[in-house]
């Protein structure tokens, strides 16, 4: 068996190129995979800052009265206007007094 360098140079000439087209596809069909890898990464960052958001907002409504907090707090309020109002109707008079005291200090100023 006698081999020719020919035949043999053209061997690896297929195998070379063989190898460089299977390199050349690989590549092409990676670059599909960097691009989802890229979109992975900007999205795993959003759902990052979604969570940390969500978090934030969790740990405020912690803090906030409930349904039956406010309820009783709305009653409290509505207790307190009617106090105020019968403390107003209570000082009508006391008002009345000190406008004639200060009237009568005014006609004696003016004597």
């Amino acid at each position: 068996m006698t081999f020719d360098l020919a035949v043999v140079s053209g061997f690896i000439a297929l195998a070379l190129s063989s190898l460089n087209l299977f390199a050349h596809v690989r590549t092409l069909m990676s670059q599909g995979e960097k691009k989802l890898d890229e979109r992975l990464v900007k999205v795993e960052g959003k759902l990052i800052d979604h969570d940390r958001r969500i978090q934030a907002v969790e740990s405020d409504m912690k803090h906030l009265p409930d349904k039956e907090t406010q309820h009783r707090q709305e009653l409290q309020l509505v207790e307190m206007n009617g106090k105020l109002a019968a403390l107003e109707e209570r000082l009508k008079p006391i008002a009345a007094v000190a406008i004639r005291l200060q009237e009568y200090m005014l006609e004696q100023g003016n004597k």
